[in-house]
Formats: structure tokens, C-alpha cells, sequence
């Protein structure tokens, strides 16, 4: 089947005015909790995004790799299990990024005369921006529409504007950036904003050799560091904070039993640090945990899709069976 029309569809949801007042709600109820902590979807500002380019890129992040052999070597059974009967359907990808390894399966899609619309979802407008400019450019023919905003207020936005089939992207194992309660959780919600027949092809990151994780997240040159302290960067440069990023240091763990890798700040000295009106303290030594990577086995992924009410359909391994994307469908 041919796309509904050649003419490619631009639209972004604009930010939120009250993006910058969420954002300090947020950070102000982290630092003052027991332990601090601040939410890790902050940290993709313009900076933050450039960071998390340049990390993908770099020799010890292995997931970046392993999903995009699985795209490139089983793009044709991938997207042959999206199409089903060859229905028209919404391609929504929660977490858009780049596109770099979803624009593999657009251009197959496109080759194949599916009939079909891109729906890309990111936090980031920085984000949402570079797809509603490039994607018309590199895929010519690509319905795109932008959406910028958190995953279920713009899911909702997506089922408003069609009532197609949909198939929902959540690739690069950004369910394991959640703790495993939450991840279950959010499944469940996700299956919530789903109709009957609806998929997720979803990326799993599972467990390895602790040593090739752990690296993964303390790499040689120091960018997953850069990474995390530019979320201190951001505040000061947005909430008219005062952090001394040099009086706070980057430190990764892993937990191979239970398949968690976080990472925190630790704060080298005593200090006071300003976030607008707000005044937070620090000891030497305190933490603020910033991030987790959770890794799973393929049981614990089963078990985790048929808790949220999808069906397991497909798994595809990359070579070295490190990482899945795996296909549930919604029942």
C-alpha cells in the first residue's frame, strides 16, 4: 500500500510555558529529599543531548552498537511484524532522540509502500526541532509529527489525532532507566494508553559481565561524567543556581545480582548551594543519585509483559546477546 499522501505532515506541540517552573518544583523536591536525588529526564538540554551523542559514539557504551546491529541485520522481520496485515498504522516512538536507529526501520517501511505516519515523542524541543526539519529531508515522503512533551500526555495527543493501529517504539533501553517496580508500572500504564492489537517493540538491555556494564557508565574519557554533571550546569544556567560542579564528583556502580547499575554525585566538600530562593545543604561525602540502567534476563522481560497485559510476540538478539528488542502485543 502507498502512504496516504506524499505530502509530508510537520507539527510540533509547543513547550509548555511552564516548563521551567515544573523544573524547579522537581529539582527543589529532590534535593530535599532523604536521600537527594534529581530526575534523569533533565538532563537533555542542548548540552545534555550533544553529551549523549558524543557517549553513544564512544568505544565503551556497547547498547548504541547492539541495538543498531539488530536494526540494520533484522530490519526486514522487524518491520514485517509492525505491518501485520498491512493495515495503516501510527509509528510512535516514545524517547525519539536522533532517529538514528528508528530511521532504519522508516526506510524500510517506506520501501515497502507501508501506510504509515511517524509520530516522534522527546522531552526535548531541541529534539522535536531537528526530526520536523531533517526527517522530510532524509526520508522524503515520511509523514512526521512532532510531538513534545512527557510519554503519556503525548500518547494521549496521538490517539486524538488518529484512531489507527498503533506501534510504539521505547528502543535504547530506556525501560531500564527505571527501577524495576516502576518499570512494571509504567508498562502498565503504557498497555493503559493501547488498544487491543496494538505493539511495542521495546529495547532491552540485559545482564553481562559486570565489568563490560560497568564501563559502559565510567567511561575512559569521562563523558558519562560531563553527562551527569551538566544536569548541575543546566540549574545553574535556568534556575539561577550557584553549583560548583568542581566540588561534586561522578560515581557508577553496578549490582550484578540484582542487575542495577546507578550512578551518583558525590559531594567532595561541605557546602551550600543556591537554587533561587532555596537554600541546600550538603555534607562531605553526601550523595545525589542521579541515574539507573537496570539490566534483566529474557525471563524477567516475559514475565514483565505479560504483567502489563501485553503478549510476547518476538525477540531479536544481536550476535553477542547482550541486548533484545522485543515485540509484545497488546491483548
Amino acid at each position: 500500500m502507498k502512504n496516504m499522501n506524499t505530502a509530508t505532515l510537520q507539527h510540533s506541540v509547543n513547550k509548555p510555558e511552564d516548563t521551567t517552573a515544573q523544573f524547579y518544583a522537581d529539582v527543589i523536591e529532590g534535593l530535599q529529599s532523604t536521600p537527594k536525588q534529581l530526575s534523569s529526564k533533565y538532563f537533555y538540554d542542548a548540552v545534555g543531548d550533544k553529551l549523549f551523542q558524543d557517549l553513544m559514539n564512544c568505544d565503551e557504551y556497547y547498547p548504541t552498537n547492539c541495538e543498531l546491529e539488530i536494526f540494520t541485520e533484522q530490519t526486514a522481520e522487524i518491520c514485517r511484524a509492525m505491518m501485520g496485515n498491512g493495515e495503516v498504522f501510527d509509528l510512535i516512538e516514545l524517547g525519539a532522540g536522533d532517529a538514528m536507529k528508528s530511521t532504519y526501520l522508516l526506510k524500510y517501511l517506506l520501501e515497502q509502500k507501508a501506510n504509515f505516519s511517524y509520530l516522534p515523542i522527546d522531552i526535548s524541543d531541541n529534539v522535536i526541532n531537528y526530526l520536523n526539519m531533517t526527517l522530510p529531508v532524509t526520508l522524503p515522503g515520511l509523514q512526521v509529527t512532532g510531538l513534545n512533551g512527557d510519554y503519556f500526555d503525548m500518547l494521549k495527543k496521538a490517539a486524538s489525532l488518529s484512531n489507527r493501529r498503533k506501534v510504539v517504539l521505547f528502543l535504547g533501553s530506556n525501560i531500564g532507566n527505571m527501577a524495576v517496580s516502576d518499570a512494571e508500572e509504567f508498562c502498565k500504564q503504557l498497555r493503559n494508553h493501547l488498544s487491543n492489537g496494538d505493539m511495542l517493540l521495546i529495547g532491552i538491555d540485559l545482564k553481562k559481565n559486570p565489568k563490560t556494564v560497568l564501563a559502559a557508565y565510567n567511561d575512559k574519557e569521562g563523558i558519562t561524567k560531563r553527562f551527569n554533571l551538566n544536569l548541575l550546569d543546566r540549574m545553574n544556567r535556568e534556575l539561577d543556581a550557584d553549583f560548583d560542579v568542581t566540588k561534586f564528583e561522578h560515581y557508577p556502580m553496578y549490582d550484578p545480582e540484582t542487575g542495577s547499575c546507578k550512578s551518583y554525585l558525590i559531594s567532595l566538600e561541605d557546602q551550600q548551594v543556591k537554587v533561587r530562593e532555596e537554600t541546600v545543604s550538603f555534607c562531605k561525602d553526601e550523595f545525589i543519585y542521579m541515574e539507573i540502567s537496570q539490566k534483566y534476563n529474557v525471563m524477567q522481560t516475559n514475565q514483565m509483559a505479560t504483567g502489563a497485559g501485553f503478549k510476547p510476540l518476538n525477540i531479536f538478539f544481536d550476535s553477542k546477546k547482550w541486548f533484545i528488542d522485543a515485540i509484545w502485543m497488546a491483548e
